[in-house]
């Protein structure tokens, strides 16, 4: 946990993430990331030197039509002192079933966007945080320039004018590797996916293709992320 901490304290520094008085939802789907994020941000209040608020936000696309099982995240909660709660949504039915999307990735992100949106504004909170990692900023980047013929990437930091919420990600110094072994040392009971794209998605294909490169050479995605900084755009300067 030591380390998480340390990338999170470095991405609060650098891209001034939290402030004195704010109350953030921390999105918590479950898995590694966002278990990891929110003890890594329940522990910095701790040490903070002002105070903030947490408040831990789950939606469940309920897959297959059927409530999933999030009890072992409202333990975790419950164990941090974290204020928990859980949206039940029709979003799978909607993405999978109805529309029958080819792309399913891209509408099943909108609507949970929103409805995270809507949950962060209804706990009262000027922020929202996500776990997306240093990976997913690697690899977010390498789609973009692969896919859309663009550089650039979501943002560590963004303003929602829209909601009046500002969006943090607390985890974009943090490897997936610290992130693994963070959840394991410590025991976390991560909540499985059900989405039936999981690990099949052209995400996945990006994810493999650099693990691929950065076994045949130490540093590719180091260098990738360097250039992301130095470019300055989406906030990353």
């Amino acid at each position: 946990m030591r380390k998480i901490l340390g990338y999170v304290r470095r991405a609060c520094q650098e891209f001034d993430l939290i402030q004195s008085g704010d109350k953030i939802a921390v999105g918590v789907s479950g898995g590694k990331d966002s278990l990891a994020l929110l003890a890594a941000l329940a522990k910095t209040r701790a040490f903070a030197g002002f105070g903030f608020d947490i408040h831990a936000v789950t939606l469940d696309l309920r897959f297959n039509g059927k409530d999933g099982d999030f009890s072992s995240v409202k333990r975790f909660c419950d164990g941090l002192g974290v204020p928990f709660t859980l949206t039940r949504t029709d979003i799978a039915e909607i993405v999978f079933d109805i529309r029958k999307e080819t792309n399913p990735c891209s509408l099943c992100a909108k609507m949970r966007r929103g409805a995270l949106h809507d949950m962060a504004k209804a706990a009262g909170c000027n922020k929202i945080a996500l776990a997306h990692s240093y990976d997913d900023a690697v690899e977010t980047f390498v789609m973009n320039l692969f896919k859309e013929g663009r550089i650039g990437c979501f943002s560590p930091k963004s303003y929602l004018s829209v909601k009046d919420l500002t969006l943090i990600r607390p985890l974009v110094f943090a490897p997936e590797s610290a992130i693994v072994a963070c959840c394991e040392r410590n025991g976390f009971e991560i909540v499985k996916s059900l989405c039936p794209v999981d690990k099949k998605t052209y995400r996945q294909e990006i994810k493999e293709f650099l693990r691929q490169k950065e076994h045949e050479d130490k540093g590719f995605k180091l260098r990738i992320f360097s250039a992301l900084r130095k470019s300055g755009v989406d906030g990353w300067g």
